[in-house]
């Protein structure tokens, strides 16, 4: 018999009215629940996690539009408290989960959200609900990136903004599989910082040799992948300096700016740029392999995985959890959380 929950009527929750960067575009409001559907549970939120593509998205900048007024967010984790009916939705109820987001639907920044209940996978002992709200976008995004590497025979590979959270587990997990990396950062402390994590190749962006150490480097070790997460100026610079035959694989715009590419590069070098998208790359695969893939991110999760959490918000103070997390993303991440416990 599976365990009774009290169901709200209504709830609160951080509603986007207009997509922009201004003052006053969400606010905190009560919702009435709506009912579930069959194949969808209802989610008692623990903690939203803040991540570029949120800040991406309340923008109106990201490559997913919700019909307003919605409810931002793309993962978090907390329990699951009702279903809609069928046999996975059912087996949920009661149990600690991480998830995403439905595509047309509310996010996590609330008290309570309801999704499809094959986009939650349940939480062991030793997973908190802290580390479960960060399980899927950058842990998942880290293990495709270093897959294609893997996969497509790169000897080694170069990756832009490697001091954010989702480069430093690129980094734990390349070291873990023996996958030489070369780092590249903006700023001298972040060299330092990389390479007490263990990193054995850090570049710094802002020096003036950089180019010139890029290419000999990325030559020795026959570096012929790109993960960039900046595009920009870097890009074309980055890619112009690796080997013969080298591709770019943009996941990120951090700096917002178009690319810089030579035709030459394409037509003298052999060098390309494609793009990699989660929400793209994750209807792809077949539900086993994204078991696979969660179980190992789970075993990981407390080294190669784990998210340094530099802060947590309530719900009521969203606003300011998400300017923080937008002023300092290379200090860990921001949950708007709310802080209850099993």
């Amino acid at each position: 018999m599976a365990k009774k929950f009290e169901i709200p009527k209504s709830y609160l929750a951080y509603e986007l009215k207009e997509y922009s960067n201004e003052p006053g575009r969400a606010k905190i409001v009560e919702k009435e629940l709506k009912p579930l559907k069959k194949g969808e549970v209802l989610l008692k939120v623990h903690s939203g996690s803040i991540n570029p593509s949120d800040l991406m998205f309340m923008r109106g900048l990201y490559g997913i539009k919700k019909k307003l007024p919605v409810v931002p967010g793309f993962e978090g984790s907390g329990l699951v408290i009702a279903s809609g009916g069928g046999w996975r939705a059912n087996s949920l109820v009661g149990k600690p989960v991480a998830c995403v987001a439905p595509n047309k639907g509310d996010g996590p920044y609330a008290e309570y959200m309801i999704t499809d209940a094959y986009s939650c996978f349940t939480l062991g002992k030793d997973v908190s609900l802290e580390q479960g709200a960060c399980l899927f976008v950058n842990p998942i995004t880290a293990w495709a990136l270093l897959d294609q590497v893997i996969r497509e025979k790169h000897k080694a590979y170069v990756q832009t903004a490697a001091a954010s959270a989702l480069g430093k587990m690129l980094l734990r997990l390349s070291v873990k599989k023996g996958i030489p990396g070369i780092h590249v950062v903006r700023r001298k402390e972040q060299v330092d910082l990389l390479k007490s994590l263990g990193a054995e190749h850090v570049l710094d962006s802002s020096s003036p040799n950089f180019d010139r150490e890029l290419r000999v480097l990325s030559n020795k070790l026959n570096a012929t992948i790109l993960l960039d997460a900046v595009a920009g100026e870097i890009t074309g610079k980055a890619l112009a300096a690796m080997p013969y035959g080298s591709k770019c694989v943009v996941y990120g715009a951090l700096s917002e700016e178009p690319i810089s590419y030579h035709a030459g590069l394409g037509i003298f070098q052999d060098k390309k740029i494609e793009g990699y998208w989660l929400s793209s790359w994750m209807p792809k695969q077949n539900p086993f392999k994204i078991w696979k893939i969660t179980s190992e991110i789970r075993s990981l999760l407390g080294k190669e995985f784990q998210t340094q959490i530099a802060a947590k918000y309530p719900l009521k103070e969203a606003d300011k959890a998400i300017q923080e997390y937008a002023n300092n993303m290379t200090r860990g991440k921001v949950l708007i959380s709310n802080g209850w416990e099993l």
